[in-house]
């Protein structure tokens, strides 16, 4: 009986390996933390590695991840008259690859897109980062 079980134990494992899926990062990932005023560089590295998590386009590689305050502040700058607090959203833009496959039914296949907004936000200086939206 406990042959069995560790049978199944192993074949269940091995499936789920099998069926893990990784996210789409390039070997050559390009990541720009940029100059900031509002951000250290620890909080940027944090908002980038949560999409770089995130990133899960079929058929689509991340190639670069990165913070341009300037334009981060220009896309917020009516959320900041309305009281949003500058140090609690942050903007990263990205570019990425989609593939030939034709497994993404949404994106262009055989395309690069670039300037793609990742808008993140968090509840204090000291909460973790969530993505609330993300697109052109």
């Amino acid at each position: 009986m406990r042959k069995i079980i560790i049978s199944i134990f192993t074949i269940l494992l091995v499936f789920s390996l099998a069926s893990y899926k990784q996210n789409n990062i390039s070997d050559d990932l390009i990541i720009d933390i940029g100059e900031s005023a509002k951000f250290t560089e620890e909080e940027i590295t944090e908002a980038i590695d949560l999409v770089k998590n995130n990133f899960d386009f079929p058929a689509s590689t991340l190639t670069k991840v990165w913070y341009d305050e300037e334009k981060s502040d220009s896309y917020f700058r009516d959320d900041f008259k309305q009281g949003v607090i500058p140090e609690n959203v942050i903007l990263l833009l990205s570019n990425f690859d989609v593939d030939g496959s034709g497994d993404n039914p949404v994106l262009n296949p055989n395309s690069t897109y670039t300037n793609y907004q990742w808008i993140l936000r968090r509840g204090s200086k000291t909460s973790k980062w969530r993505i609330e939206d993300w697109g052109y």
